[in-house]
């Protein structure tokens, strides 16, 4: 039985998570700010469709990117030596979490509903959620956000209006990231497009053990400010 959580109620034990679904861990609660922190900090994520209860999720084996692992292509590298855009953290929240939520494809719909969009914004508001966001002439063409804690970053989503322009926010990120001392990015679920840049599973053992030791180190402040050094 997967526990219903009331807003009071404590997340269960990992352990007691789903095989199949992978990671499913409990139903119910809230998306209050510090329901929403306590689970990042134990591994935990919410992932549910609008009108649906929330789902909350701590998959085994964990997509992650150790930010020295980073692999960039020869055809992002040319991306990247090109210079046409502009890239800045924390400018657009709300704008990057609306186009991360536009429909794509055939997909029907999108877990960044209303309510998603509105309990991250209070983690921006707080320091806690941030964005990376990739400008050609004024106009945002790409980007991703997610959840800083301590030295770690948990990504939730990206999007691109133009080519390459998400990969390049990414790898912006990554580099900053190394250069701030952080040590780990939770990219949550497997992907061909994350492996590509370098992400790579661990166990849930493995990534909890990290995870530990790496959210309890200071926070970098409310908005993050980029020093914009060259990507090479």
């Amino acid at each position: 039985m997967i526990p219903w959580l009331d807003p009071e109620s404590p997340f269960p034990p990992l352990e007691t998570a789903l095989a199949r679904p992978n990671g499913l861990l409990a139903v119910g609660g809230d998306l209050s700010p510090s329901r929403l922190i306590d689970a990042y900090r134990r591994g935990i994520f919410p992932w549910f469709n609008e009108g649906e209860p929330i789902l909350w999720w701590s998959p085994d084996p964990r997509m992650v990117l150790f930010p020295q692992e980073l692999k960039i292509s020869r055809s992002l590298r040319k991306a990247l030596k090109r210079g046409n855009y502009e890239i800045r953290a924390d400018s657009a929240f709300k704008q990057v979490m609306e186009a991360c939520a536009a429909p794509r494809g055939d997909q029907a719909g999108t877990w960044i509903h209303a309510e998603m969009i509105a309990a991250y914004e209070k983690l921006h508001e707080m320091g806690m959620a941030h964005s990376m966001e990739t400008w050609i002439e004024g106009e945002l063409v790409g980007g991703l956000y997610g959840i800083g804690q301590g030295k770690m970053f948990f990504g939730e989503s990206m999007f691109f209006r133009v080519s390459d322009a998400s990969k390049i926010a990414f790898v912006h990120l990554v580099t900053q990231l190394q250069r701030w001392g952080f040590e780990m990015i939770d990219c949550q679920m497997k992907t061909e497009h994350l492996a590509s840049l370098g992400a790579r599973e661990i166990s849930r053992k493995e990534f909890r053990q990290k995870l530990k030791e790496l959210v309890h180190y200071p926070e970098r402040g409310k908005k993050w400010c980029l020093d914009h050094e060259q990507v090479k």
